[in-house]
């Protein structure tokens, strides 16, 4: 049948809006709106037949939704007033009679169960123009700022603000500072133990008063003024452990923030007076979603020096024989004994690249040593009880152990992120 005999029949189902009419065609021709379309139909076959097939309000498919476009763009824009965003997004949720309604209406044509367009795409299309219009935003189909969802049933729209995400890397100055919150162990984070404060936190519900977390994410959370934010790492030290130089990549997740638009530089100079002088950080950017996944997965190998104590004098040529020896060896290492309660009891390998140092007495050393990710550098040293084959310890015949510890660079081998897709400009 041609366009006109199907247009046809389909004015005969009952009365029918242009935007209903048009859509059962939106396959057969372009350039037009469904309402244009459809209108430019009802007109055509007006001329043809002597008839004025005129437009009801009353249309038996949409049951009018098709003519509250403006209606719901406003409501959209309205339900997110305050928040800045410059991508969007828009689904609906069609009641169940009007997706059979626009089923029945191709049945009874003669159409196949798809020609034309959807009631549901076209209230997505045409309501998301207008809250184009009306915002300034553009739609996005992959991860927008804002997913708006319209609700036909309940004459609702449900909105979910995407996260922001910021991107940097920090350097830890000082010692006994953590990656993270860490909840104290005694009272399980509650800061109360049988009904008093706990002794163990002293009733601040964490071990340790401050981390990195701390001292940076409550910066960009006001900053953005989001619900809360989240801290992601690449990794992490020890909390004895300094990290110094490059520092290690991070990213900071700010849920439903009502601000995107922020300057990095302004805000990395806002982190490091708060932190003041604990945490510093650096290379700050506007990061997408992806970049948490970055980071998280970085392979990275890592860059250390450390302080060691010998139980016994040490020959300074039989360190360097024994670092010789260490340099490029790959190591067995069982999980150390420190984090057996957190991880699982496996033996790891893990390549130690580089090995140098030397005495600053004949008990104690200064070491650097880089390797890869996931070695675990004091037991190097230590050999936690055999645990890790070979170590300095074993090597040098006498206890060895770290008196401190500094991370000085974390490099993957995909870095810098400066350059990365998943930053934004």
């Amino acid at each position: 049948m041609s366009i006109l005999e199907d247009a046809r029949a389909a004015l005969a189902t009952g009365p029918l809006c242009d935007s209903c009419l048009g859509r059962l065609f939106a396959d057969r021709s372009f350039g037009l709106a469904n309402a244009e379309r459809g209108h430019a139909l009802r007109v055509t076959l007006a001329l043809a037949d002597d008839d004025p097939f005129e437009e009801s309000e009353d249309c038996w498919v949409c049951e009018g939704e098709c003519d509250r476009f403006d209606w719901w763009a406003e409501q959209a824009a309205s339900a997110v007033r305050g928040y800045d965003f410059d991508t969007y997004q828009v689904g609906t949720k069609v009641p169940p009679l009007l997706e059979e309604n626009d089923e029945l209406l191709r049945e009874d044509v003669g159409l196949e169960p798809d020609a034309g367009e959807a009631l549901k795409t076209e209230l997505n299309r045409e309501v998301g123009k207008r809250i184009g219009d009306l915002t300034g935003a553009e739609v996005e189909f992959g991860r927008p700022a804002i997913q708006f969802t319209l609700d036909l049933a309940t004459d609702e729209v449900e909105t979910h603000v995407n996260s922001a995400f910021v991107y940097g890397r920090y350097r830890k100055l000082e010692r006994d500072i953590p990656q993270t919150k860490w909840p104290c162990n005694d009272c399980n984070g509650t800061g109360l133990w049988q009904g008093e404060p706990c002794d163990g936190c002293g009733g601040s519900g964490y071990r340790y008063d401050e981390s990195v977390e701390q001292l940076s994410a409550p910066v960009v959370c006001e900053a953005m003024d989001g619900e809360e934010a989240v801290f992601h790492g690449a990794g992490r030290e020890d909390v004895d452990a300094r990290m110094l130089d490059s520092g290690r990549p991070f990213v900071i997740e700010v849920m439903e923030p009502r601000k995107r638009d922020v300057d990095a530089d302004e805000l990395e100079a806002d982190i490091n007076a708060f932190a003041d002088g604990k945490v510093e950080v650096t290379d700050l950017h506007l990061a997408t979603h992806e970049m948490v996944e970055r980071v998280k997965e970085l392979d990275a190998s890592k860059t250390y020096r450390m302080d060691v104590e010998f139980g016994e004098p040490v020959d300074a040529d039989a360190l360097q024989d024994a670092l010789a020896e260490l340099d490029g060896t790959t190591i067995e290492q069982e999980t150390p004994q420190r984090v057996t309660h957190r991880r699982a009891d496996i033996t790891r390998t893990r390549t130690v690249y580089d090995a140098e140092g030397e005495l600053t007495d004949d008990r104690q050393a200064e070491l650097r040593i880089h390797g890869e990710g996931g070695l675990y550098v004091k037991e190097l040293v230590s050999s936690d009880e055999g645990r890790t084959e070979p170590s300095l310890a074993g090597l040098l015949d006498t206890d060895a152990v770290v008196t401190a510890l500094d991370v000085i660079d974390v490099q993957g081998e995909d870095e810098p992120f400066a350059k990365d897709e998943f930053l934004k400009e």
